[in-house]
């Protein structure tokens, strides 16, 4: 992949309405490489539909994404192969086997032998037993893993993460936090959206809080978590 100097993920004044409701209003972000921006708020905050419209799978009713310097269009599959994304849902077919999803997706993404990167990636999140097993089969924690594995597939520059660590348990939560922390020192830029900050403290970079679609906060991440979360919690009226 060429080199590229400047901001991995650029959005400026991203709003996004349903219907009448409008769900963000006037989001501005950037984000370098080897930067973790860790995104919170409320439920109902529009903190998934962020991530959405990040992705490309959204188009905003206005402002724009641009992805490594050029706009991200919804059906610019080009601009969506550099991005990683962990959504709620876990983006694998039950009719498929483990395995079967992840090579599937290692064609969709153009790389090569993509049987074996792809049991490599199951091998490397520890479920290469399950490779022959469905989804439907899988607990809630071994479910993520599999979809954490097909996020990272195929080496993007930039990974999308909606509450990455739901259902795993303290060691694989610890390889995950691991796997991330490598990553940003590789160069790669993270957007992790939760609602669970000690989860993700650490690893962040940067803090931003959304309430009612709108940035209440958005500031270097510094000090101890248990400084800021009196605050946080004001900021969202809990």
């Amino acid at each position: 992949m060429p080199s590229y100097e400047g901001a991995l993920v650029e959005a400026h004044g991203l709003r996004r309405s349903f219907g009448r409701v409008r769900v963000l209003h006037d989001v501005n972000l950037t984000l370098a490489a080897g930067e973790a921006l860790a995104v919170a708020g409320p439920n109902g905050a529009g903190k998934s539909t962020l991530l959405r419209l990040l992705a490309g799978l959204m188009r905003p009713t206005a402002g724009e994404v641009r992805i490594l310097g050029r706009p991200l269009r919804q059906d610019a599959a080009g601009g969506r192969r550099v991005i990683g994304l962990l959504s709620h849902q876990s983006l694998l077919y039950d009719d498929l086997t483990l395995l079967e999803n992840l090579t599937f997706a290692a064609r969709l993404y153009g790389l090569l032998r993509p049987r074996e990167t792809a049991l490599a990636a199951l091998e490397h999140a520890g479920l290469g037993p399950r490779a022959g097993e469905s989804p439907r089969r899988l607990s809630r924690g071994l479910l993520q893993r599999a979809a954490i594995a097909r996020a990272l597939l195929h080496g993007p520059r930039i990974l999308l993460l909606d509450e990455p660590f739901t259902a795993l348990d303290a060691a694989a939560a610890e390889r995950l936090r691991e796997e991330l922390r490598r990553l940003l020192a590789r160069g790669l830029g993270m957007v992790i959206v939760t609602h669970h900050l000690a989860e993700v403290w650490d690893l962040a970079t940067w803090v931003s809080v959304l309430a009612e679609g709108r940035w209440v906060c958005d500031e270097p991440r510094a000090g101890a978590l248990s400084s800021f979360l009196p605050r946080y919690h004001g900021l969202i009226g809990a």
